[in-house]
């Protein structure tokens, strides 16, 4: 049973949490918080054991009433490996800084800059690359979601070039200070937008050009794809190949499932902790091939979506499973992914 710690639980952090907690090859050995919030509350009352990476701010935890069981270097120290959930900047900080010095393996989230960490990761593109690693970089929730759909589809008919635009939601549900409210918002308003480069962090000799704009909703992306097919198949193809790939749900519009909002609607009759999708939709109604080249439509929940490729790189990385069939099994069936 191996021990992994989250530096960072937040958003991400929690969820990852949650999923290590419920695999029956690793366990939570502790979490970091640097303020006492409702988060902090809530990892005790799970019964997480909280450390703080602010020591000088342990008064404010003991006045709140919440019971910290040490410091994160104190966490550190007990672990095989960290998942670093920090904000963005601060986990290559850290790498640097906490964890080459004390010889900790460690991930990180798509926030952090691919050259710094030096490896990126997901499961269904380098999974075997990053066996045996002492870091890597779990890629960005829109990236995770390019990769979950271009993966089998490249696997089924090759691909000779994507395009595709990317409508991000204006931040998440807890962002109340981030926008934007009433606009429209091209990020950025040059061409290419950072997402393909960043699927060729794992998809190495992929040909993909993105771009990328803001809208006024915080429940999901929203990614529009044209993908120039190497070989012929048809759309029913592309839905069996689809259909039997792990993470990926075909949604049917005509079932009620005709935009985000009744996607995540969806996630609450599953019954799912926060309503998490850890699922890529993608809308049957939107597969269409026209002269070589294929359409489609898919939804990324962006607080969820990455989770599970946080699991798989930690059995990567701790040379847990050398089969990525076999930790995307194992994790799918922990976590109860469709």
């Amino acid at each position: 049973m191996k021990s992994v710690g989250i530096n960072g639980y937040g958003t991400i952090g929690k969820r990852v949490a949650d999923a290590v907690s419920a695999q029956g090859d690793m366990k939570i050995a502790g979490v970091t918080k640097r303020s006492p919030d409702f988060e902090a509350r809530m990892a005790v009352e799970k019964g997480y054991d909280l450390y703080i990476s602010a020591p000088e701010r342990e008064s404010s935890f003991e006045e709140a009433g919440i019971k910290v069981t040490g410091t994160a270097e104190e966490l550190f120290e007990k672990l095989d490996i960290v998942v670093d959930c920090t904000p963005e900047g601060i986990g290559a900080k850290n790498k640097e800084g906490i964890y080459k010095k004390m010889g900790l393996k460690a991930t990180f989230q798509g926030g952090e800059k691919h050259d710094q960490i030096g490896l990126s990761f997901n499961s269904f593109s380098n999974y075997k690359d990053v066996i045996g690693k002492d870091y890597a970089r779990v890629v960005s929730c829109n990236t995770t979601g390019l990769c979950r759909t271009l993966n089998p589809i490249k696997d089924l008919c090759g691909i000779k070039k994507v395009r595709a635009v990317m409508v991000r939601r204006g931040a998440d549900p807890s962002q109340v200070k981030k926008g934007p409210i009433n606009a429209i918002v091209p990020n950025p308003p040059t061409v290419p937008s950072h997402h393909g480069p960043d699927v060729q962090t794992v998809m190495y000799d992929l040909n993909i050009t993105t771009m990328a704009l803001l809208v006024p909703t915080t429940l999901m992306h929203q990614h529009n794809l044209m993908v120039e097919l190497e070989s012929s198949v048809s759309v029913d193809d592309i839905k069996e190949k689809l259909n039997e790939t792990p993470r990926v749900l075909l949604l049917k519009a005509k079932e009620g499932l005709g935009s985000t909002a009744e996607f995540m609607e969806y996630a609450k009759e599953l019954g799912r902790s926060r309503n998490d999708l850890f699922e890529i939709g993608v809308w049957e109604e939107s597969l269409n091939i026209v002269d070589g080249e294929l359409y489609y439509m898919q939804a990324i929940h962006q607080e969820s979506d990455v989770v599970p490729e946080n699991v798989d790189a930690i059995r990567a990385m701790l040379e847990m499973e050398y089969d990525p069939s076999k930790s995307i099994e194992k994790t799918n069936k922990a976590m109860g992914i469709l």
